[in-house]
């Protein structure tokens, strides 16, 4: 995978953070209780304290790494004329690699552009990192809703999204994206969907739906976000051609 020259910050800043405060306050919790010689006790804080920074530096790989390089093996099927959409795009970590490969393509992204989700989360932010990897001319920003997507049907013939559809906070919210991204999968599209939860309700509604070849599978250790425990899987189904 080539340098990457954007800048795209960190998924769920407040996570990361509650895992580094919680580190120090073990840390603390330790220091005291071996001034006190509590010493089982010290033990238990300090190795909590150290579980606890080798989750948060997972983290940091995860979202700083891990991610683009495995979005990167998955988007090599990428023949390199295909419309492609990233659902959730945020600062364009796939949206960009997938641009970088459609030589003869376009790449659309849509966020409602919410820090919250990513930190620096915004459109500018975003069309300032297509200009530094030098595929501004490839790639297009929609603000719009996931739920409702201003999008034509069968417009686009590969949807992905990364760890954005779960920031929909009710089950028909999510169904109702999911549903929407295969409106506007062409017959005979790809969909690529990674997520740490919600997966297999994603598959449940395409599989209403019609969709073939459903393959759902970890992505493993390069995308947890700090432990297997929030390891990502990702969900792929074809749209019938025809």
């Amino acid at each position: 995978m080539r340098k990457r020259h954007g800048s795209y910050g960190f998924d769920a800043p407040w996570a990361l953070t509650g895992l580094l405060f919680g580190a120090l306050v073990l840390l603390a919790l330790a220091a005291a209780a071996f001034n006190l010689d509590i010493q089982p006790a010290g033990i238990a804080f300090l190795g909590g304290a150290l579980y606890t920074l080798a989750s948060a530096a997972s983290y940091v790989y995860t979202t700083r790494r891990g991610k683009f390089v495995v979005w990167a093996e998955e988007l090599d099927r990428l023949a390199g004329d295909e419309r492609l959409l990233d659902l959730g795009c945020g600062r364009g970590a796939v949206l960009l690699l997938a641009a970088q490969k459609l030589e003869e393509g376009r790449a659309t992204g849509v966020d409602l552009w919410r820090s919250k989700d990513q930190s620096g989360n915004g459109e500018p932010v975003t069309r300032a990192n297509a200009e530094a990897e030098g595929v501004s001319e490839r790639v297009e920003l929609v603000t719009g809703d996931m739920r409702d997507l201003p999008l034509d049907d069968d417009a686009f013939d590969v949807v992905v999204s990364s760890l954005a559809i779960h920031n929909i906070s009710d089950d028909e919210g999510r169904a109702r994206a999911v549903r929407e991204a295969h409106r506007v999968l062409r017959p005979g599209g790809l969909m690529l969907v990674a997520d740490f939860q919600h997966t297999p309700a994603y598959e449940s509604v395409l599989r209403e739906l019609g969709v073939i070849d459903i393959r759902r599978r970890d992505l493993g250790w390069r995308f947890w976000y700090g432990g297997p425990w929030f390891g990502t899987t990702l969900l792929e189904v074809r749209k019938p051609a025809g």
